[in-house]
């Protein structure tokens, strides 16, 4: 059983920073891609962000020079940190992570799982 356990959510005003983790635990071989979504109110869930080791992350437009996601692979935690926080970047963030955890004598089997969501709210 894996578990992805974020936080670090919160209210900021425009232009403020905000720093989300997500400590993924469990039964885990090897982590092989972590990530963020987001979905606004009314809105359809968006990539945010997404990191694969080895490779250069990956940003949505609207975040891309805003937002910077990076990973302690100690800890299996990533973070995503967001400064110049704008009121469109509102919505429930939701952390991803590609895992793969073992489940037998050379039986491994990869399999993508979710947060619970943490509220970024940004308002005046």
């Amino acid at each position: 059983q894996v578990q992805l356990v974020e936080s670090g959510g919160g209210l900021v005003q425009p232009g403020g920073s905000l720093k989300l983790s997500c400590a993924a635990s469990g039964n885990i071989f090897s982590i092989n891609a972590m990530g963020w979504d987001r979905q606004a109110p009314g809105k359809q869930r968006e990539l945010v962000a997404e990191l694969i080791p080895g490779l250069t992350p990956t940003y949505a437009d609207s975040v891309r020079g805003r937002f910077t996601i990076s990973m302690d692979n100690t800890k299996n935690t990533t973070f995503l940190q967001m400064s110049g926080l704008k009121s469109e970047d509102t919505a429930v963030y939701y952390c991803k992570g590609g895992i793969t955890t073992p489940h037998g004598p050379g039986i491994m089997i990869s399999s993508d799982y979710w947060g619970q969501g943490t509220q970024v709210t940004v308002s005046s």
